[in-house]
């Protein structure tokens, strides 16, 4: 758990900076440790977001959903990766 805790500030550290792959990679090893924590999924999924990478945010907000179904974190955040989604939709379909 100690372990845990200290992937899980590192990677709090790399969000603050901006440094969101890094954080994103620390969040990913958190989840090697502890899979139920939703905190976690939420934290990846924002990293996610920033990086335009809106099909994998949706995915992590999902699995929060489907534990928490109020997850107001979860919620908004996959409402930001579905308009990521269509904006990119649209822009594709514009090539």
């Amino acid at each position: 758990m100690e372990k845990f805790k200290r992937l899980k500030n590192e990677g709090n550290d790399f969000v603050k900076m901006g440094e969101y792959e890094e954080a994103a990679n620390k969040y990913s090893e958190c989840m090697k440790l502890n899979t139920e924590e939703c905190t976690i999924y939420t934290n990846r999924a924002l990293c996610y977001l920033k990086l335009d990478k809106y099909e994998e945010a949706k995915r992590d907000c999902d699995h929060v959903l489907q534990r928490e179904d109020s997850n107001i974190k979860a919620f908004y955040r996959r409402a930001l990766a579905y308009k990521g989604l269509q904006v990119r939709k649209k822009s594709m379909a514009g090539i």
